[in-house]
């Protein structure tokens, strides 16, 4: 069982028999022992309940001034406040995000427990040891399941902070100057769990450059890192951490598993099938054929390391390197068809600007992918574009693109990511992965 030991010293802050649960924001800020004058970022008019109701993210167009000398620096821990300069919470600063602070901490927050007050080391301790006690409330790790995520960003309370836990070894992913900047405490904090024992530290360097930061990945990881064995669902995986994002998508695993539940005796089409995760849960659960499509020679790789790792039948299961588009084209000029099809293509908008030229490659691949499912068959269709589950289209394009095919659409289930990647309803952006299984007739 997980456990996190927080150590017994007390943190660089206030000492904790001065505060009380009557101790403002204000009161922790002008006795703060660092305080050369805590800077007091001021909302315009009409802003301020969007932040009060949880939202985390202070863009800068909500900012109306900031009142500091001399002024606050990227990394900064500021105040938030209200137009009346009455503080609202606290959070860290960014003078080149479109960002201009994360929200942390709220009054009423650091009112009950002011030990966390303007203090970002306790703050993260015990945000993660929230985070840890919800992963074992879902059961996680187990001994059929040990490749999670630990922390989900502002699911967690930590924007820009993921940590995915595979067997001992954690993944940081970083995306936000303050993670950056508590580097050695988040990565002492992590290595405190008891099942981790290795720690790889992986920054977002697109994201990152945003937050104004130039970053780079090393290059230099150690061999007991390259790859990593996990088991989920019962079903071993063999992860590439010099892959994509953090080497596993733990986000799909419910959907995995319903996989299994659905292909006793049918065909399978694995369209973008990464590692094997879908086609391998698809035989096992006693598909008859599974063939997986990926443009991906490394992923294909691990997908095939990832059969012989399970022991599973090789003559009932295949991948093949190819585009993803030009396959399906082939396959209906070959009359071929499945009964089950699955579809789960790279991000295509990862930015809302580019959502209306993505829409039209989501319903292209859809459109194929439905010509390619028998009638009275079904697809499983997803998008891990958050532009794209946040506008609320995807359900139009997919209509779309079965009238374009001539085939008529029942829904059947719809989903997101899997548990252990918690969402702030406060800030709905979070959200990023649809899931939708539908009967093709």
């Amino acid at each position: 069982m997980l456990q996190l030991n927080l150590p017994s010293r007390l943190f660089k802050s206030l000492p904790l028999c001065s505060l009380s649960s009557s101790t403002t924001l204000q009161e922790i800020a002008s006795s703060h022992p660092t305080n050369k004058g805590i800077a007091k970022v001021v909302l315009k008019k009409g802003k301020t309940q969007l932040f009060k109701d949880g939202s985390p993210m202070v863009y800068s167009g909500a900012v109306d001034r900031i009142i500091s000398r001399p002024p606050p620096v990227t990394g900064d821990i500021v105040l938030v406040a209200d137009g009346t300069e009455k503080p609202i919470g606290w959070g860290m600063y960014n003078s080149k995000s479109m960002f201009t602070v994360r929200l942390m901490q709220l009054e009423e927050e650091a009112m009950r427990d002011p030990s966390c007050a303007l203090n970002m080391e306790k703050l993260l301790e015990t945000r993660v040891n929230a985070a840890i006690q919800l992963r074992r409330r879902l059961g996680l790790p187990s001994t059929h399941t040990n490749a999670y995520r630990l922390v989900n960003s502002e699911g967690d309370r930590l924007s820009g902070l993921i940590v995915d836990v595979f067997g001992d070894l954690a993944v940081i992913a970083s995306s936000a100057a303050w993670v950056e900047k508590y580097k050695s405490e988040v990565e002492a904090c992590i290595s405190r769990v008891d099942e981790i024992h290795h720690i790889n530290w992986r920054p977002s360097v697109e994201i990152l450059k945003e937050e104004g930061l130039e970053v780079s990945i090393s290059k230099e990881i150690p061999l007991c890192h390259e790859r990593t064995k996990v088991v989920e669902n019962g079903i071993s995986y063999a992860i590439s951490h010099t892959g994509q994002k953090t080497g596993f998508y733990a986000d799909q695993r419910e959907n995995r598993k319903f996989i299994s539940t659905i292909t006793a005796g049918q065909r399978v089409l694995d369209i973008c099938c990464y590692s094997g995760g879908f086609a391998l849960n698809a035989l096992r659960g006693g598909a008859v054929d599974v063939l997986g499509v990926d443009t991906s020679l490394p992923a294909l790789e691990l997908a095939r390391e990832n059969v012989i790792l399970n022991s599973m039948d090789l003559g009932r299961i295949s991948f093949l390197r190819e585009d993803a588009t030009e396959y399906m084209k082939d396959a209906l000029s070959r009359n071929e068809s499945w009964d089950i099809v699955i579809l789960d293509p790279p991000k295509l908008a990862p930015r809302k600007k580019v959502l209306q030229s993505a829409s039209g490659m989501y319903r292209n691949l859809n459109m194929l992918a439905m010509r390619l499912t028998k009638r009275g068959g079904l697809l499983m269709t997803c998008s891990c574009s958050g532009a794209m589950t946040q506008s609320g289209a995807f359900m139009r394009i997919l209509q779309a693109a079965a009238s374009t095919a001539g085939r008529k659409l029942t829904v059947i289930r719809q989903a997101g990511a899997a548990s252990d990647h918690p969402l702030d309803p406060s800030y709905p952006e979070g959200a990023y992965l649809t899931n939708i299984l539908v009967r093709v007739s």
